[in-house]
């Protein structure tokens, strides 16, 4: 596998690259934040380093090969031990050359390896003396980093006092989650600073920050244990015959953080191929992770044979970082579009200078709703940082605040309704046109009618527009009331395709009640939760006579969704009698009504009726469903996995009982088999619920 590199072609050029390479290692090591992501400046060390190796005579001083964070981080704390960098494989190829390399070295195969995330934070080390945290310093340079004690008390995952009064120091990144980074940022701009561009470098302007007023977390993950030099600590002395992965487990009983409490725990691997096995596992995981990671570091896991390997000046030579795609990329923001949804809700969307991120060429991103535009001070021209992992929406973090050259603008949001020229309700944060659905009417009732929702063969977007333009259907209940002769009268309906649509509507009548209530697309619920509302109030009047507490009861929904819901009930009460008046169903069958206050499990989730194969369990579908699956879109096949008695559940977690595999199954699939989850084929799952397939 070829990766770039920058084509640098002659000796200014190569000094403008040293010089670009180093002003962008220093913005990112001091602040995290840069001229260049990820990518951009790996692809532009590459190219140094090809021109050095050409011109080997003509290396610059300040060039960042050989050196430990680019040669841009300093400090004035002495290391004990260096703190040093790695260096990094793109591909299985280049991999098995490292460790064919890491073979010749030792004279013999790496007994094992240890393989973890490569976390996507700041380097540190944090000196305990009989078991008290005493100092926190940045790498730096590798040999002496800064000292940021101040934000001792700070940092999750690294407690004031261990387990043991051991005298040790251990290593490793502070970071932010994403929950994390999202307070950090609301409370910044809370009091008149610029949001961080992304997690990292809110965790590095973080940690150095010394007068700071707003609170800001960070998380800490062990990748090192180590004795300190001049005690007569006989345990933390043993610690330097330990293999890593022994290290990470004295470091967990200690009470620090390590990778073994995530979803992407340290492992040995016996082979490369085993390697690469756990590599793919935790990429395909990476974008449900609730923290940062740019690749996958791995070690030779054996004491004996990182002695026996040695480290240069700025590498060890035992372990390596496995890059992954960049996930973030900065590029422009060029304008924002106003679009309107079916409910009325106007959306705000980026229109980006196209980059290309994972694989995927991104030209739009989401940008959520106004508040969140003011809230990142965004701007049309900015350089902005644009976040996409794997199928997730691609979206603008934050701008990067120190490329504005003064020419950016303000961005205009709509007076008016974009769609409709009506006013806009302004009263939550996601605005929405005043005449709600009767704004964008054709898009409301094509989803009505779509397949998961009442399931109306022949009723297709050009079809509903026929009815509205003709003013025959003014909302969704219309549609029950329509008669032969109005749809005769309509261009292009003959007397068959007539029948067979009213055929449909009637059929559509019967509907389940969950069903029904997803087609009046009430604002914070879907699918699956209007299959969790029908199931747990069995009846549109029980859902109706609910309060925000009793709406609570049910898995999902929490006390700020649940007003919300109350209040488009009550909006949707006319349209709702009509329905009712039209003979269309309001009754979830097999669903028995509940008082409010009943129904809930020890983890305050609403429970099912409890009968049936799948009683008691979470069940997953991810992947293509084959065999007698097949037919089954994905709510059918969560619709079925419910009247088997189960809780159907779009992500993978501890709690998950289940998980349904099908072909070209991803992610959730390498999930589950890291936590032990049970997998079975359309097939197997078949047979399980076969009574209950038609």
């Amino acid at each position: 596998m070829t990766m770039p590199v920058a084509q640098i072609v002659d000796a200014a050029a190569y000094a403008r690259a040293v010089e670009d390479a180093v002003q962008a290692a220093a913005a990112y090591y001091a602040g995290g934040g840069s001229p260049l992501d990820d990518d951009a400046y790996d692809v532009l060390v590459r190219g140094i380093a090809a021109w050095e190796a050409a011109h080997p005579d003509e290396v610059s001083p300040d060039s960042p090969t050989g050196k430990v964070a680019g040669g841009a981080a300093e400090g004035d704390v002495p290391h004990t031990v260096a703190m040093l960098s790695l260096d990094n494989v793109f591909s299985p190829e280049q991999f098995e050359g490292w460790a064919a390399s890491l073979s010749r070295r030792l004279g013999h195969d790496a007994e094992r390896f240890s393989v973890e995330p490569k976390l996507d934070g700041l380097a540190v080390a944090a000196r305990y003396v009989r078991g008290r945290l005493t100092r926190l310093i940045t790498r730096g340079d590798g040999t002496a980093g800064e000292d940021v004690s101040h934000a001792i008390g700070t940092v999750e995952g690294l407690p004031a006092e261990l387990a043991a009064p051991v005298t040790v120091e251990v290593r490793g990144e502070v970071l932010m989650t994403v929950a994390q980074f999202e307070r950090t940022n609301e409370a910044r701009v809370a009091h008149g600073g610029q949001p961080f561009a992304n997690p990292r470098s809110a965790a590095a302007g973080s940690l150095r920050a010394r007068d700071r007023a707003y609170p800001a977390t960070m998380t800490f993950f062990c990748y090192g244990l180590l004795p300190l030099p001049d005690t007569d600590d006989a345990l933390a002395a043993r610690l330097t015959d330990l293999a890593h992965s022994e290290l990470m487990g004295r470091a967990a009983e200690f009470g620090v953080h390590t990778t073994a409490s995530t979803q992407v725990p340290g492992v040995t691997a016996g082979s490369t191929a085993e390697v690469l096995a756990r590599v793919q596992q935790i990429a395909a995981l990476r974008a449900d992770l609730p923290f940062g990671i740019d690749g996958i570091v791995i070690k030779a896991d054996l004491a004996a044979d990182q002695r026996a390997a040695g480290s240069g000046s700025r590498a060890p030579r035992w372990a390596i970082a496995y890059k992954l795609p960049a996930v973030e990329k900065i590029t422009r923001l060029v304008e924002v579009e106003w679009n309107v949804g079916r409910t009325g809700i106007i959306a705000p969307r980026g229109v980006l200078e196209p980059v290309e991120i994972d694989g995927a060429t991104i030209s739009y991103a989401t940008l959520h709703n106004p508040a969140d535009i003011t809230r990142r001070d965004l701007r049309l021209g900015d350089h902005v940082m644009v976040h996409r992992a794997g199928d997730v929406i691609p979206r603008i973090e934050a701008p990067v605040a120190h490329l504005r050259t003064g020419a950016e603008r303000q961005i205009v949001f709509p007076q008016v309704c974009p769609r409709c020229g009506s006013a806009i309700d302004t009263s939550q944060e996601r605005w929405r046109c005043a005449q709600g659905r009767n704004c964008h009417l054709v898009a409301s009732l094509s989803y009505a009618a779509g397949r998961d929702q009442l399931d109306i063969e022949g009723l297709g977007g050009t079809r509903v527009v026929q009815l509205v333009d003709a003013g025959l259907v003014a909302d969704l209940a219309d549609l029950f009331t329509l008669t032969r002769d109005q749809l005769l009268d309509l261009e292009r309906m003959g007397e068959t395709s007539a029948d067979n649509l009213l055929a449909a509507l009637d059929a559509a009548k019967a509907q389940p009640l969950s069903r029904v209530l997803c087609a009046l697309g009430v604002r914070g619920t879907g699918r699956s939760m209007s299959r969790r509302i029908a199931r747990y109030f069995a009846t549109m009047d029980a859902i109706r006579a609910a309060d925000a507490e009793a709406l609570q009861q049910v898995d999902g929904i929490g006390g700020e969704k649940a007003p919300s819901i109350v209040a488009e009930l009550a909006e949707l009460s006319p349209l709702i009698d009509k329905l009712a008046a039209a003979g269309v169903n309001m009754i979830e069958p097999g669903a028995v009504p509940r008082p409010p206050a009943a129904g809930s499990d020890d983890d305050g989730e609403a429970t099912g009726p409890g009968a049936g194969p799948l009683a008691g369990m979470t069940v997953v579908v991810t992947g293509a469903m084959s065999g007698p699956l097949e037919a089954l879109s994905r709510n059918e096949m969560n619709e079925l996995i419910e009247r088997a008695g189960g809780r159907s559940s779009s992500s993978v977690s501890k709690k998950t009982s289940l998980v349904v595999a099908g072909g070209n199954a991803g992610s959730k699939r390498a999930r589950a088999e890291t936590l032990g989850i049970r997998l079975a084929t359309p097939d197997e799952f078949a047979a399980l619920v076969a009574d209950l397939l038609g």
